[in-house]
């Protein structure tokens, strides 16, 4: 296998033939994941057949799980088309590349053809068993595949072995008619279909729904545990911390930061009367008046911290009940969770590979990124100021050293296990723009 996906080169003719040259191999990779993935809703909710057009209609089955086959089907529609179109540059496939291409075409062929429509010869079990046996090790390529790579293969034959040992459905290549005039012919027969006009309308109207239920949950995920904080806290929870925290049993200040604060405030007034006093701008005062006015401004700053603390325990209770609503919320309306889920898969999945690498890249750099430390702080020390805490320099800085080196090598882990295998193509525009 030829593959120069992942490797750098400055010579603008090789990174040329590694386009062409690698794309039938990147196509195909793609497109076979997406048959697994049919194949994975097949065993599991139709018990091995094929996915009917009335699965959003039966009960037992999720809404989400027909938004998944059609996802998962234009994906393989598209790959397939991409692998087909660049057949001229292939070269010679692999053993394993063969079995993969056998399965992906009997995944296509079961829902794009009529079985009396279709000329291509079944692949069976006798055929499957007169191929030679791929190698469990790893198939020599004329070019270093990167790690990223090999390991992804190996993860591949792995699942295919599992998911695909029984009912494989495939067919050979060299069929009657080629496979382009065949795809062709089925599409003119579904244009002509009299009924395609409804089937199309009736899946935008089951997608629009499902869609109109997505954005409707997420709606309430945010705006319900807000508006219950708000009206807890007002109406709820400050009442009684008012009437609790009376100013005979409890103290004024939460923490030392609070204090030091109130006093700091009356020092600087005690200051600005003898800077008037010296300057002429207000009239003489004895030391009693200027006491005076001293007690009234400490009496005025003893109220606002009373406050301040009564505000800060009340918030405390008021997130509380605001994260049980959020709970009660997902409980609630956990069955249309999958179809939020569909609904945000589609959208990831719709950017093209330079707006993934780019929201991949601006979201590491605020969390753990060169500056985010600044941004670490500044939360840090608001949700304490906000929970009336004192905030600890010493804990605050080693939240800061731990947590976004551990948030970075997660989101690494991700990209080199996960990433790499979902959407090669953005792995390499990430690592183009980060160098």
């Amino acid at each position: 296998m030829t593959s120069t996906f992942f490797n750098k080169s400055t010579d603008p003719l090789s990174q040329l033939k590694g386009k062409i040259f690698g794309t039938p191999e990147r196509s195909l990779e793609q497109a076979y994941q997406a048959a697994l993935n049919i194949k994975s809703i097949e065993d599991r909710y139709f018990h091995g057949g094929k996915v009917t057009a009335s699965a959003a209609d039966n009960a037992q089955i999720p809404a989400s799980v027909q938004a998944d086959f059609e996802k998962y089907l234009i994906i393989l529609k598209q790959q397939m088309k991409e692998f087909n179109t660049s057949s001229s540059t292939q070269g010679k496939l692999g053993q394993d590349h063969l079995m993969r291409l056998f399965f992906t075409e009997g995944t296509l062929t079961k829902y794009t053809l009529e079985p009396q429509a279709s000329a291509l010869v079944p692949f069976s079990t006798n055929t499957l068993s007169q191929l030679p046996t791929p190698p469990i090790q790893v198939i020599e390529v004329k070019q270093a595949i990167a790690p990223e790579k090999t390991r992804a293969r190996q993860l591949h034959r792995k699942n295919a072995r599992n998911s695909t040992s029984d009912n494989v459905e495939s067919q050979d290549k060299n069929g009657v008619l080629p496979r382009s005039l065949e795809r062709t012919i089925n599409k003119i027969k579904n244009e002509l279909d009299p009924n395609a006009e409804a089937e199309v309308v009736k899946s935008f109207r089951r997608s629009q729904k499902k869609t109109v239920v997505a954005i409707r949950l997420l709606a309430l995920l945010i705006v319900i545990p807000l508006i219950t904080q708000q009206l807890s806290k007002l109406y709820l929870v400050q009442p009684i911390v008012d009437r609790v925290r009376n100013e005979a049993v409890t103290p004024v200040f939460l923490n030392s930061e609070m204090k030091e604060e109130a006093l700091k405030e009356l020092q600087t007034f005690e200051e600005e009367l003898k800077l008037e006093r010296l300057m002429g701008a207000a009239p003489a005062l004895t030391p009693e008046a200027i006491e005076e006015k001293v007690k009234d401004k400490a009496t005025e700053i003893s109220q606002e911290f009373r406050h301040r603390s009564n505000n800060a325990v009340s918030n405390v209770f008021a997130d509380i009940i605001a994260v049980l609503s959020f709970a009660l919320v997902l409980l609630w309306r956990r069955k249309d969770i999958m179809m939020l889920k569909s609904f945000m898969d589609n959208i990831v999945s719709g950017l093209s590979d330079s707006a993934k690498a780019f929201s991949i890249i601006l979201i590491t750099d605020i969390f753990v990124g060169f500056h985010s430390p600044h941004g670490w702080e500044v939360l840090l020390e608001g949700l304490s100021s906000h929970l009336g805490i004192a905030a600890n320099r010493s804990v605050i800085f080693l939240f800061i050293a731990t947590v976004p080196v551990i948030l970075a090598t997660i989101f690494k882990y991700w990209v080199f296990r996960s990433l790499s295998r979902m959407s090669p193509s953005t792995v390499a525009t990430l690592k183009e723009m980060n160098d």
